[in-house]
């Protein structure tokens, strides 16, 4: 069975511009309802698509956080080579924690960080959602549940090599935190069980941001833009931006 990768997306709304980052293992497809959302009410969203997210996990593990970020700086420069001088940024997870790693390498003019990682070890959910991605994609290939337990047994240590870059950047990002001064919205869904959810109160703290706000999402998990709280979520996020100090 062939498989179509997930592709990035542009949809052109107005003169203000989000780039919005999807997670580790995850896709621009993570992200589109909420860019969807913010095109109808005159913004544009931009979404890249990381390289090796959304094909063979032989890929995704050639490739590791500094190709990642790579994509989104590409993706930012893209957005500004189309003549787009503002430029917030939204991300969920790992787009989360490049969100908050934009807000002090780039001029942004705000910041939703969603259920961003703090932390992580080698008993991470986070290596248990790489293994999720592998039976998915093998799934999608069409083959049995025998020939996916079986192939399954390569994958068992593979990917610790990426988990531990992951570890590095995620401990590298948020000791630098504390030099963001973008106004910043931290979002959180209280099932996540993918990351530490008090992580969420550890970066609204640890900004120095004059305007900052942390919403909490009592229904939603980790992939918050699809689930049950995603309309409150997208709202959320759309009044937020509409009350940045836009200049057009």
């Amino acid at each position: 069975m062939k498989i179509t990768p997930p592709q990035p997306f542009l949809f052109e709304g107005g003169k203000r511009a989000v780039l919005l980052l999807h997670g580790f293992t995850g896709s621009s497809a993570d992200v589109r309802i909420l860019g969807r959302f913010l095109q109808e009410n005159a913004y544009t969203a931009y979404a890249p698509q990381y390289k090796g997210h959304g094909v063979t996990p032989d890929i995704l593990l050639q490739t590791g956080p500094a190709d990642w970020w790579q994509d989104v700086l590409d993706a930012y420069t893209h957005l500004k080579n189309l003549g787009y001088e503002e430029i917030a940024v939204a991300g969920l997870s790992l787009g989360g924690l490049f969100s908050l790693k934009l807000g002090f390498s780039r001029p942004v003019k705000g910041i939703v960080a969603m259920s961003t990682p703090t932390k992580m070890d080698s008993s991470s959910p986070i290596i248990a959602g790489f293994h999720d991605y592998v039976r998915n994609y093998k799934k999608l290939e069409g083959k049995t549940p025998e020939e996916i337990d079986q192939e399954m047994e390569a994958y068992k240590d593979a990917p610790m090599n990426t988990i531990a870059k992951l570890k590095d950047e995620i401990n590298e990002v948020n000791s630098e935190i504390d030099m963001i001064y973008a106004p910043i919205m931290v979002v959180q869904g209280k099932k996540d069980d993918m990351v530490d959810v008090e992580g969420a109160e550890r970066i609204y703290n640890k900004v120095e941001s004059d305007i900052k706000e942390l919403h909490w999402y009592e229904k939603s998990g980790h992939v918050i833009t699809l689930d049950k709280e995603r309309k409150e979520l997208n709202q959320d996020i759309l009044d937020f931006l509409n009350r940045l100090d836009w200049e057009k």
